[in-house]
């Protein structure tokens, strides 16, 4: 089992000798994968798992960026959804592409396909008013109410 000692000096220890990439285990499929770079040591958190009879795995993010206690909480949901018949790697898919699609259909995103439509003269004063107008007022709006997808215009 890693400790957060283990991890910050994993570039210093004996597999780090022969400068080469190399694991360090945590448990339970959670490990720190570490490869030397050009501007140093990197140390990516991986997590190898089975679903479906094949070998898989996913990253965490980075050290010291993530750390070792959330790299093992990201491990212990990952593990949940395993337990629950579903694949952590396709769920994360799954949420980026809702993600993205919430975005797609922001506000300014439909006012800007909307005003490039209805603008017939090419002129560029619908898009400079929407850029000047309403889109401090969106963001400032959606800032305080990142939950919802959409707004009324006051």
């Amino acid at each position: 089992m890693l400790t957060g000692t283990a991890c910050k000096n994993a570039h210093r220890g004996e597999k780090a000798k022969l400068g080469k990439a190399f694991k360090l285990a945590d448990e339970k499929g959670l490990f720190l994968l570490v490869k030397p770079g050009v501007k140093g040591w990197a140390k990516w958190w991986r997590f190898k798992y089975r679903y479906g009879g094949n070998e898989k795995g996913l990253s965490f993010g980075t050290y010291p960026d993530v750390t070792l206690e959330q790299a093992r909480q990201r491990r212990d949901d990952a593990r949940k959804l395993i337990a629950d018949g579903a694949d952590p790697s396709d769920n994360r898919k799954a949420v980026k592409e809702s993600k993205a699609e919430l975005a797609g259909n922001s506000l300014e995103v439909i006012a800007r396909e909307w005003i490039s439509k209805k603008s017939e003269d090419k002129s560029d004063r619908p898009t400079r008013l929407l850029s000047q107008n309403i889109s401090p007022w969106w963001q400032q709006a959606y800032s305080k109410h990142p939950a919802y997808g959409h707004l009324e215009l006051p």
